[in-house]
């Protein structure tokens, strides 16, 4: 996909792609680090990981690590109205985890495939050195 087609998408429809590729990662990521054979456990694990606050203060990190342009797919994805939060989620949280996976899902549908890697592994780092 073209650059512009990606950055004038809609960032709901961004976020929904980075929810689906970033999650993948984290189960992958816990498959390979645990060797956990439970489902049940590997789930336990991964929404300490997908959960919109851990989403949130990893994006919150990286900021200064973003170029203007992911900042920008950031923003958009962060104040992207929404008609509702989950009830376990605070509203600041959800927005900037919305920010986070439209930025997945851009770079992802962009084809860059070392910088989603770049911007999901140090997600991953830095929840984990939260939990």
């Amino acid at each position: 996909m073209e650059k512009i087609q990606a950055r004038n998408m809609s960032p709901i429809v961004l976020a929904y792609m980075g929810d689906t590729v970033y999650e993948s990662f984290v189960r992958e990521y816990l498959i390979n680090k645990n060797n956990i054979c439970k489902v049940n456990d590997l789930h336990k694990r991964a929404v300490k990981f997908v959960k919109a606050s851990a989403q949130a203060k990893a994006v919150l990190s990286l900021q200064e690590e973003l170029s203007d342009d992911e900042g920008y797919i950031v923003k958009r994805g962060r104040n992207q109205k929404s008609n509702s939060v989950p009830k376990n989620a605070d509203a600041t949280d959800y927005r900037y985890a919305t920010g986070f996976e439209a930025l997945v899902g851009y770079l992802h549908l962009i084809k860059e495939k070392d910088r989603v890697n770049y911007i999901m592994s140090k997600a991953v780092e830095i929840i984990e050195s939260e939990i």
